[in-house]
C-alpha cells in the first residue's frame, strides 16, 4: 500500500511538470509568433481597413475606385519630425493623388500616452495646416502593427494589383528632414514616378526617421 502511495505520488509529480513545461512552451511559441511579426515587407499584400477621418467619416482603401495605389503616412501632430514633413506630405498629395496615388495619412499614437495626438486636436491640426488628404485615427492601435511601422512619419507605398494593395516602398519620405532645400534623395517620389512610369522601384527600402509611435503599456 505504502508503495502504491509512493508510485502514485511520483506520477503526479511528473504529470505536473509534463503539464507546466508543455504550458510553457506554449506561451513560448506564442510569444515568439507574437515577436516575429514584423509587419509588412515588399511585395507583401496590404491589408484594407476602415479608419475614421478628421470629418466624421470612415475612411477605407477600398473608397477609392480610380486609385492606382496609395501613399500611407503613419504620422501624428505632436512628432518635430512629422511637422517637418507635412508641407510635403500636403506636396506629395497634391501631386500625385489626380495621378492616381493619393496620401492617406494615419495617426497611430495612443492619445491617452501623448494627448497632443488626440482626436480633437487632429482636427484642429487638420484645419490648421489644410490637409488635402484624409487623416485618419488608428484608433485602438491595430493597423500600425499590421504594416510594421515603427516611427512617425513611416511611408508604405502601395500599388494596385489585381484587386490587391501590394507594397512596393517602405520607409522615409526623403533623406534631409530638417530642411527641404537640401534634400538628395527623393525617395518615396522617385517611386511613385517609377509606378506611374510602369518601371521597377529601385529603392525599396529606407530607414523611416522620426519619433517612436506612443503605445499604452
Amino acid at each position: 500500500m505504502k508503495s502504491f502511495k509512493i508510485l502514485m505520488t511520483a506520477f503526479v509529480v511528473a504529470l505536473t511538470a509534463l503539464s507546466f513545461t508543455t504550458f510553457n512552451r506554449d506561451k513560448v511559441n506564442q510569444y515568439d509568433k507574437i515577436s516575429s511579426s514584423k509587419g509588412y515587407e515588399v511585395g507583401d499584400e496590404a491589408t484594407d481597413f476602415k479608419l475614421k477621418n478628421v470629418d466624421g467619416k470612415m475612411v477605407s482603401l477600398s473608397d477609392f475606385k480610380s486609385a492606382k495605389g496609395f501613399i500611407v503616412i503613419f504620422t501624428c501632430n505632436h512628432c518635430p519630425y512629422a511637422k517637418k514633413y507635412e508641407d510635403r506630405i500636403i506636396e506629395l498629395d497634391k501631386k500625385y493623388k489626380y495621378q492616381g496615388y493619393p496620401v492617406i495619412a494615419i495617426n497611430p499614437n495612443d492619445p491617452n500616452v501623448q494627448p497632443e495626438d488626440s482626436y480633437d486636436k487632429m482636427i484642429e491640426r487638420a484645419k490648421q495646416k489644410g490637409f488635402t488628404f484624409p487623416y485618419l485615427l488608428d484608433e485602438g492601435q491595430k493597423i500600425y502593427p499590421q504594416y510594421g511601422a515603427t516611427k512617425t512619419p513611416h511611408v508604405f507605398l502601395l500599388q494596385k494589383e489585381n484587386g490587391k494593395n501590394i507594397v512596393k516602398y517602405i520607409g522615409a519620405i526623403d533623406n534631409n528632414y530638417e530642411n527641404p532645400n537640401d534634400v538628395s534623395e527623393y525617395y518615396v517620389q522617385d517611386a511613385v514616378n517609377a509606378l506611374i512610369k510602369g518601371e521597377t522601384v529601385k529603392t525599396t527600402k529606407t530607414v523611416a526617421i522620426g519619433c517612436t509611435i506612443k503605445v499604452k503599456k
